[in-house]
């Protein structure tokens, strides 16, 4: 069994703490805020910390870190675990940098680690399902993908001092719609070029960047999309989609977090039944994606135990992060 030290013991943290139970013992926790980390402690009998440094001082013995803190502080805490000798499981995104990310990937070379990244979509059964299709050409060359993220973020949302910050949170595509992005690389590959449309509406006292984006992509083997996103949907999530439109066959990822196989035309083939998936990540207040971090911890079990290989690692985590900063990069100005 695996033991693990948790970094943030907010409401991510907390669902980390729960799923990495079957396949190990949480053993040692912190956070800035300590009666976050001593309760959570005192749940699952680990130690609490107040900082990360009293933690790697005296981890109890722990073999694998999950990071759980604001987007801003990923690379600089995933690399101090990596150097104490510690594995990592880094929650989306890995970095708010494509150098901060290489970074993290230099130490965990460095120092002979895993580098695990949380891309929970990916395990989505329609997700799955169609990137099967993908890959075995159901759907012939990809002509064109369309993403669209309809989210609602409210006042009460943004009341945590880190969110909405440039500095700690980054920016509307990397909280809210990384995992999103992620999709277009997995199953596209590569973007050649990017041209974003970016406004601030209903969030100008509450956050330094925007609250609703139109992006019109190039990808390198010459397929075309956009991505259309907002967290402006009134009162609630209303949709996270994805159409592709291929020469053999068009397919439609619908829901409110890509959950549901909406539509399917594909020559001489059909996807069968999906299992229901799991429920989304609820928060109180306001839902995430999937839940899908135990199979996340199911591969890092097995990764350990010599029984498979990284199924999300450190490159995927760069990718995202890449292609998030080409889009931000083609903006004149992010409106705030």
């Amino acid at each position: 069994m695996i033991k693990f030290s948790l970094i943030g013991c907010g409401k991510i943290g907390r669902r980390h703490a729960e799923q990495m139970q079957p396949f190990g013992q949480l053993v040692a926790v912190c956070d800035i805020d300590k009666d976050k980390a001593d309760a959570l402690a005192m749940q699952y009998g680990a130690m609490a910390y107040g900082s990360l440094d009293q933690l790697l001082a005296g981890h109890e013995g722990s073999t694998v870190a999950a990071i759980c803190t604001p987007n801003g502080l990923h690379a600089v805490q995933s690399i101090a675990c990596l150097r104490t000798g510690l594995h990592v499981i880094c929650e989306k995104p890995m970095a708010l940098t494509t150098s901060d990310c290489e970074a993290m990937i230099a130490a965990a070379t460095a120092s002979e680690r895993k580098l695990f990244c949380v891309k929970q979509n990916r395990f989505n059964p329609p997700v799955t399902a169609v990137k099967k299709a993908i890959d075995e050409g159901r759907l012939g060359r990809i002509y064109s993908i369309q993403l669209s993220c309809f989210w609602n973020r409210d006042e009460k949302y943004y009341e945590s001092p880190w969110r909405g910050t440039k500095e700690l949170d980054g920016g509307t595509l990397f909280t809210q719609f990384s995992h999103f992005i992620d999709l277009l690389y997995w199953m596209v590959g590569d973007i050649k070029q990017a041209k974003a449309f970016v406004q601030n509406f209903a969030h100008k006292n509450m956050i330094e960047f925007e609250d609703s984006g139109v992006v019109i992509i190039e990808f390198e083997n010459g397929a075309i999309g956009t991505i259309n996103y907002t967290v402006n949907s009134f009162a609630r999530n209303m949709e996270g989609s994805l159409t592709v439109l291929g020469e053999k066959g068009t397919v439609k990822i619908g829901g409110q977090y890509l959950n549901e196989l909406s539509y399917q035309s594909i020559d001489h083939y059909s996807i069968g039944p999906l299992p229901a998936g799991n429920a989304p990540n609820d928060y109180g207040g306001y839902q995430g994606s999937m839940s899908n971090h135990d199979k996340i911890y199911e591969n890092v079990f097995h990764v350990l135990n010599g029984k498979e290989g990284i199924s999300i690692g450190a490159v995927d985590g760069l990718k995202t992060v890449k292609i998030i900063q080409q889009i931000y990069s083609s903006v004149n100005t992010v409106n705030g």
